[in-house]
């Protein structure tokens, strides 16, 4: 007797299609094979003790499972669900009439009760490619394998209610798909407000200006100027996500086992991981690679604060990602791709003590020791920071202010405006959402300078000591500062505007 159901294995972000083919025959054995790693074979006794306390018959001939295609490693107990159906359906103890238009997916307890999984919306995309009609997953991902529309999601406690569905013994409603309407109603909200923040004018504006042609940043100021918390609410004034990127986003929190909640992630992910973090865990990888914090932070902002606590081999892996907006993971017999699209935010103190420059404080800190305490951050990270911004403390006028400061939804409506342009503007470009993603093409073809700005920009090369990179990102600074005044040229306060923003990299 032979039978076939279906179920997936994921692979870094990505899912293939896994035929789980059960055979019976005379002897007593039981054979599992097609390259499974040790919770695969494990199944074996998960689902005998399933069998058993749920009244079902475990054949007792020699049963040989094969996971197919044979050379892609399976990983996790996700296949219990289908194997024990396989053994079912072969020994007539439940129709297999829909076992070829269904993917079936979840871990098996010993009482049979059903265990959520990861990597569900990225199965379930593969599964509406490959023209499946429905799957069957654990009731605690139903909801978020529902986010694929066309598709009939059945969410099941345990192994009684999938008989009970494949038999028509009991009915069971598809999860609803969730709705432009919802999902717009869901990307707008957020417990956290500029409006807030008291003061800090100078740094709300840069703010803007990152958040318009999505910059990189970082915020140099002592303990208490209120860096993390205007970091924690960057996300409130970028543009709400589409649903194509809450998709991909989504679906690179399913398969590293983040997501927590049922449903899409709506909102832009704010990243913040300690600084303790290995270059592993910041970019990912591992024996079975699993996507780091910068592809959590895909579409989304990452938060380094202290920066200059992490560990300097850290921080240098961060380089290539920062330009190429994905990571390359490589070993010896596979290589895998994250996307990792996100804004960098940064934080640190000015010295070792945090009160160099400080009003009112006096900084302890020998000059040496500064110097040794900022050159822990790289010449070359920096120069893919695109603004440097000085935070001072707040003063007790300011705190103390009844007047409500400029809400996010006020300003985001200004960079949604600015946003709006540089789409029209990279319309016809691949890989270009944003001024901060220009190619050194179109920073030549929509960065053009009248011969006023010109001058002002060779003195600031030669009294800052910038780089060539530099030089770009001043310029793609300038062209977000133009576009959020909706002027079509780069006007010299534009340009120092954008020049102002580059504190660090001043030679002295």
């Amino acid at each position: 007797m032979f039978i076939k159901t279906y179920s997936s294995a994921v692979f870094g972000i990505s899912a293939t299609t896994i035929q789980v083919e059960v055979n019976i025959d005379i002897g007593i054995n039981f054979h599992l094979v097609g390259l499974p790693d040790i919770a695969v074979r494990e199944s074996h006794q998960r689902i005998k003790a399933a069998f058993r306390n749920n009244k079902l018959h475990f054949p007792g001939k020699e049963v040989t499972i094969n996971l197919s295609p044979a050379d892609i490693r399976k990983e996790g107990s996700v296949f219990d669900l289908p194997i024990a159906i396989g053994i079912l359906a072969v020994t007539k103890q439940v129709k297999d009439t829909r076992l070829s238009e269904l993917l079936l997916l979840g871990e098996l307890s010993l009482d049979g009760s059903i265990q959520r999984t990861k990597g569900v919306l990225a199965i379930a995309l593969q599964a509406k490619a490959e023209g499946f009609k429905g799957l069957i997953v654990p009731e605690e991902n139903a909801a978020e394998a529902a986010i694929v529309s066309g598709l009939e999601i059945y969410g099941v406690q345990n192994i009684q209610e999938v008989l009970a569905l494949l038999n028509g013994k009991k009915s069971i409603n598809p999860t609803p798909n969730i709705g432009p309407a919802e999902f717009e109603q869901l990307a707008t909200q957020s417990n956290l407000d500029f409006a807030e923040v008291k003061g800090q004018m100078h740094v709300k504006r840069a703010f803007e200006i990152a958040a318009a042609g999505s910059h990189n940043l970082i915020l140099v100021g002592p303990p208490g100027a209120g860096k993390s918390m205007l970091a924690k609410r960057l996300p409130t004034i970028l543009p709400p996500m589409t649903l194509e990127e809450a998709l991909e986003t989504t679906k690179i929190h399913s398969v590293a086992g983040k997501k927590r909640s049922a449903g899409i992630v709506s909102q832009r992910p704010f990243r913040k991981p300690h600084h303790t973090i290995s270059d592993i865990g910041l970019i990912g990888g591992g024996s079975y690679p699993q996507p780091g914090e910068i592809s959590l932070a895909h579409n989304g902002v990452l938060f380094l604060d202290e920066l200059p606590e992490y560990k300097r081999h850290v921080l240098e892996v961060l380089r290539q990602p920062l330009e190429d907006r994905a990571v390359n993971i490589s070993r010896a017999r596979f290589s895998i791709d994250y996307p990792a699209n996100f804004m960098l935010v940064a934080a640190m103190n000015p010295c070792p003590c945090g009160f160099l420059n400080h009003p009112e404080k006096a900084c302890g800190c020998h000059p040496t020791s500064v110097q040794r305490y900022l050159q822990r951050v790289s010449g070359p990270l920096l120069d893919r920071i695109d603004m440097h911004i000085e935070v001072s403390p707040v003063k007790y006028t300011e705190l103390n202010q009844s007047a409500a400061a400029e809400s996010s939804l006020q300003i985001r409506l200004r960079i949604l405006a600015a946003r709006k342009v540089q789409q029209a503007r990279y319309a016809q470009q691949t890989g270009t959402y944003a001024n901060a993603h220009m190619s050194r093409r179109e920073v030549e073809q929509h960065c053009k300078l009248s011969t006023d700005a010109q001058s002002i920009l060779q003195n600031a090369m030669k009294k800052l000591g910038l780089s060539a990179r530099a030089y770009e990102r001043i310029l793609k600074v300038a062209r977000t500062i133009a576009d959020l005044e909706a002027s079509q040229d780069i006007s010299t306060a534009h340009l120092s505007e954008a020049i102002q923003y580059r504190n660090l990299d001043r030679s002295n």
